[in-house]
């Protein structure tokens, strides 16, 4: 039985299948305020009408300080709500989920203002020291991520996302090569979990529906994390009710990482087995045959796709015709399909 084009459910939320669009930086808003653009309204809706079964907007900012550059999404404030409103309606008339990655860059933000991280390191000599941030710091970041999760709710998101991994804020406070501190924040690895632990305590306050949380499962660094210390947070995420973990990897130090085609794929199956929580496999999956694999040997649950959606919008009718399965075409399409 084919799974890629089977139905997913977590809660209340059904995907009509499993293909899941990875949330990507369009660095698009061109005035610098974060609000939704038509690019935006293209781009993402062109995956919708391609059938993609859930779209992740890309990362988006819960502060202005914690935006990657002034070109980011914002998430920040009550006027962001009307145009990702709209995202989420464009996206729900052609027939996909939608969900929205909850963000803040930390020591990698290139924006004015003062750029802050869990420890005073930056991540190379061309990036900004950070401050190290003060405990009222913390707890007013913790609280962004709660507002924006409200935010989040009122504009109709299926879906949030929870973003701990590639280097910025919340992965800083994980890794031990990037957070030095000696208070409740740092130390052992359960202190350096404790930021992340209040963000979702934050999140789950506001949001009822999926929750999930992108990790990097590996630091590619002799003195960082690797995947044990990732399938122990990955329990205390279940724990804490988060449903899915999207297991992506490197970013929190410059490391030469060796790429091939399904190279982050063993961190989510070892996440999904060892912890038990439905996870999503990511990292150049490009191919029907690959992505029907992963799930029939349950390696993930879900399967996330990047640039192969950046190629091809509407790679879910090519794998469908690789994997000899009829999927609807939209009524629009249908000559062409």
């Amino acid at each position: 039985m084919n799974m890629l084009f089977s139905p997913y459910t977590i809660k209340n939320v059904t995907f009509k299948n499993r293909i899941v669009m990875s949330p990507m930086c369009m660095y698009s808003c061109m005035k610098g305020d974060g609000k939704v653009t038509d690019w935006h309204r293209v781009h993402y809706t062109s995956r919708a009408v391609g059938q993609v079964g859930l779209i992740i907007v890309e990362a988006s900012a819960v502060t202005p300080q914690g935006r990657i550059s002034v070109h980011d999404l914002g998430v920040w404030s009550d006027e962001h709500i009307e145009g990702l409103e709209e995202l989420v309606r464009l996206s729900h008339e052609h027939g996909a989920k939608i969900g929205i990655q909850l963000a803040h860059a930390g020591r990698k933000a290139t924006v004015d203002g003062p750029i802050i991280a869990p420890s005073a390191i930056p991540f190379n000599d061309k990036l900004e020291t950070p401050q190290a941030m003060t405990a009222e710091q913390i707890k007013e970041t913790i609280t962004a991520f709660q507002h924006a999760a409200r935010r989040a709710k009122a504009a109709g998101f299926d879906v949030v996302e929870i973003h701990a991994a590639h280097g910025y804020l919340i992965n800083e406070f994980l890794s031990p090569l990037s957070n030095k501190r000696n208070d409740t924040y740092g130390g052992d690895r359960d202190c350096r979990y404790r930021f992340l632990q209040e963000v979702i305590e934050a999140v789950k306050q506001e949001w009822e529906g999926p929750l999930f949380v992108r990790i990097s499962a590996s630091d590619y660094h002799p003195d960082g994390l690797d995947i044990e210390d990732y399938v122990y947070y990955a329990q205390k995420m279940k724990a804490q009710g988060v449903d899915l973990i999207d297991c992506s990897s490197g970013g929190v130090v410059p490391a030469k990482i060796n790429v091939y085609p399904g190279y982050q794929v063993p961190f989510a199956e070892r996440i999904k087995k060892e912890a038990g929580v439905a996870t999503g496999a990511v990292g150049l999956i490009t191919s029907a045959l690959q992505a029907e694999e992963i799930l029939q040997n349950e390696r993930a649950d879900l399967v996330f796709l990047a640039r192969e959606l950046l190629r091809d919008p509407y790679w879910p009718r090519r794998a469908a015709q690789e994997l000899n399965v009829d999927i609807e075409a939209p009524r629009q399409y249908e000559r062409g399909w």
